[in-house]
């Protein structure tokens, strides 16, 4: 195929020509497709979750194998190339897409393979978080991976990684074994604890600075597949009642337990009575892996509120579960959300959930707060550069709306507005995977602490031209600007 000239973005700002020869130059060298707009399959592999901001590439790579991804980061370095990587496209800050750039879009390396004498996983860069679950739960095993099952792994993973299983065994990283990954000079290496050790600390929470993974190896513990969760809710005049049994049920709960309390407005919904239709209620999503033989006991707390709106707890497979919250977060609608993690749930930090989510003007929005804390807890602060390890729960104020909701230019604000009046409560950190486009390098230090010069050490040592910049990016250079 003979590609035309094509103009696209260039690493330093402005435009690089890239001629009709250099194009085929690069096609020959693959076994993925090279795409242009219009071409089969483009709408595809351009489609990301947040339509709030999308963009257009000026070429899609589809990788086929690690060497795919080889030659085409080379060319990307050589000529200078803004240069994207889409695993799921689920990042609320867009990264996995740059205007005019060149995307790598994983989607054809999504294989699993799992061993279960060893409890080992293998993963392609491409799958999402239901390809994995469903894989391992065939053998009655499961990694720490995120709540809603169109999630990509890869994005998940370097960023840190929570979900249900965090308790239990703390972030995605911490179950990470291996990974195999083509750093910025277009070698494929592999890092583990052993092998490239400073870079697979760095991979586990700071991971898509570093380079493109191309298989993690996770490891693998007993859940399921039959676990109790599901979703159960009350009246919002209720809210401080439930919001102090929710501090008392979380502050208790074995780590088998996971709560997850969302504040909002009760969707018109086939499980959801039709006068609670858009009012507003307090939903607590859960999941417990541990032996249903003790379920009674352990969801007497919550029972014991009684007169619940909505009560869908009940045995499930752990799959479902998973995929529990999909339908509240559809592709294409537009989310802009501020989180903080927190230490406790204090008095004035409930008292203030409560009255943001009683005047929150979004119809859609959800105030959440994730129960974390247990197993991460007891890793070292430096084990791994995703760090954090005082959070206990993740609290974000949620903006969700059509593309098309006449209301929509106020959101943003009334979100950050609100944000302002949570930050008091915060560990100081913050979940670099839930940070929006809007959000400036000081974020990032936070999100790092103590781990940010290190990280910034290995970033010059395996990218010191920033090739891997689209993302939340840590630069080559000290907090000070210097190289």
């Amino acid at each position: 195929m003979n590609m035309s000239a094509i103009d696209i973005a260039g690493l330093e700002g402005g435009r690089v020509n890239l001629t009709s020869k250099q194009l085929d130059e690069l096609e020959a060298r693959l076994e993925g497709p090279l795409l242009r707009p219009g071409d089969e399959g483009w709408d595809d592999a351009v489609l990301i979750w947040n339509g709030m901001v999308a963009k257009v590439p000026a070429l899609v790579l589809q990788p086929t194998s690690a060497h795919d991804v080889a030659a085409a980061v080379g060319f990307a370095r050589d000529h200078r190339l803004l240069l994207s990587v889409k695993g799921g496209g689920h990042n609320i800050g867009g990264t996995s897409i740059t205007e005019r750039g060149l995307a790598l879009d994983m989607t054809r390396m999504r294989d699993v393979t799992v061993i279960p004498n060893a409890k080992l996983a293998h993963v392609g860069p491409g799958c999402l978080l239901k390809d994995v679950d469903r894989a391992t739960q065939k053998h009655g095993l499961a990694t720490v991976l995120g709540f809603i099952s169109e999630v990509g792994v890869s994005g998940l993973t370097l960023g840190g990684g929570l979900g249900y299983l965090t308790r239990r065994f703390g972030w995605t990283v911490d179950n990470l074994e291996e990974v195999e990954i083509v750093t910025a000079d277009g070698e494929i290496r592999t890092a583990n604890r052993h092998e490239n050790a400073d870079l697979f600390w760095a991979i586990r929470g700071a991971g898509a600075n570093l380079g493109v993974v191309t298989r993690f190896t996770f490891h693998l513990h007993e859940v399921g597949p039959t676990v109790y969760g599901g979703l159960i809710a009350w009246p919002f005049d209720r809210a401080e009642e439930i919001l102090r049994a929710y501090r008392r049920i979380t502050t208790e709960a074995p780590r088998e337990l996971a709560v997850w309390l969302n504040l909002l407005r009760a969707p018109a919904a086939p499980f959801v009575p039709e006068q609670w239709h858009g009012e507003r209620i307090c939903a607590l999503v859960v999941c417990y892996s541990g032996d249903l033989g003790n379920v009674d006991d352990v969801f007497a707390p919550m029972r014991a509120l009684s007169d619940p709106v909505v009560d869908l707890l009940q045995e499930q497979p752990y799959t479902q579960v998973q995929s529990y919250l999909d339908a509240a977060e559809p592709k294409g609608n537009h989310y802009y959300w501020k989180t903080e993690y927190a230490a406790e749930l204090s008095d004035r930090l409930l008292s203030t959930w409560r009255d943001l989510a009683a005047a929150c003007p979004i119809p859609e929005a959800q105030l959440g707060i994730l129960h974390l804390g247990g197993a991460l807890n007891e890793h070292d602060g430096d084990d791994g550069a995703v760090g954090n390890r005082d959070a206990r729960y993740a609290c974000g104020v949620i903006g969700i709306w059509n593309p098309d909701e006449p209301e929509a230019d106020t959101f943003p604000q009334w979100v950050r507005d609100a944000w302002k009046r949570i930050r008091p409560f915060s560990t100081g950190g913050n979940y670099i995977n839930f940070q929006t486009a809007d959000e400036d390098e000081e974020r990032i230090w936070a999100t790092y602490g103590a781990n940010f010069d290190r990280l910034v050490e290995v970033k010059k040592k395996y990218d010191p031209d920033n090739v891997f910049r689209s993302n939340r990016n840590i630069a080559p250079r000290t907090r000070a600007g210097n190289a």
